[in-house]
Parts: C-alpha cells; sequence; structure tokens
C-alpha cells in the first residue's frame, strides 16, 4: 500500500520566487522537469509553487512505497543537487483522498 507525503521545498531565501537569476531560472525549469517525471510515473500526484506574502515556497505530494523513498525523490532533486541552500522537508500524510480532477 502506497504512503502519501506533502513535501515542502524552501527555496534558500524568500524573496526568490521575485528575484530569481538566470541561472536559478534555468535550474527551476530542470527542477519541474524532474517532478513532471515523477508525476507522468505516478510518483509526484501534485506539485508546484505557493505565493505565500511571507516568503514563496513550494509543494508537491508523492505516492512511494515506503518513507525512504522521499528521501531519494528529494536528494535527487535538481534542486538539492545544486548546492544552493535549498532544503525539502517532508510531512506523513496518513490519509488521504485523491480526486481525479486536474487544473
Amino acid at each position: 500500500m502506497k504512503q502519501h507525503f506533502l513535501i515542502k521545498l524552501l527555496p534558500p531565501r524568500p524573496s526568490f520566487a521575485l528575484d530569481m537569476t538566470g541561472e536559478e531560472k534555468l535550474l527551476m525549469q530542470e527542477h519541474g522537469k524532474y517532478w513532471a517525471s515523477l508525476a507522468d510515473e505516478g510518483v509526484a500526484l501534485i506539485f508546484g509553487p505557493v505565493m505565500d506574502p511571507a516568503g514563496s515556497y513550494g509543494i508537491g505530494v508523492v505516492a512511494v512505497e515506503k518513507a525512504e523513498d522521499v528521501k531519494v525523490l528529494t536528494d535527487n532533486d535538481p534542486v538539492t543537487k545544486s548546492g544552493l541552500n535549498f532544503r525539502h522537508e517532508p510531512y506523513a500524510m496518513p490519509q488521504v483522498v485523491v480526486g481525479n480532477q486536474s487544473t
């Protein structure tokens, strides 16, 4: 049975979404491609940016076989490999309801 986790991605600074450098924009494109491939595999159920006035961040909800898989997913994220001080915070979701709508 699959386990579900919400993963919060904290960027290196609160203003990141508003003042990304060209290099950081390219990195975020790679990050998006990575999570899109996981969505195609049925691992990432939803992901995207959250424009919080206190500082933007990203979220994703994943379905994995075991909790350790979350670390593998986040360790392989291009933003993690970049060394630019992005942080992933995973949170277990003991119960979920998944609909079949997408926007």
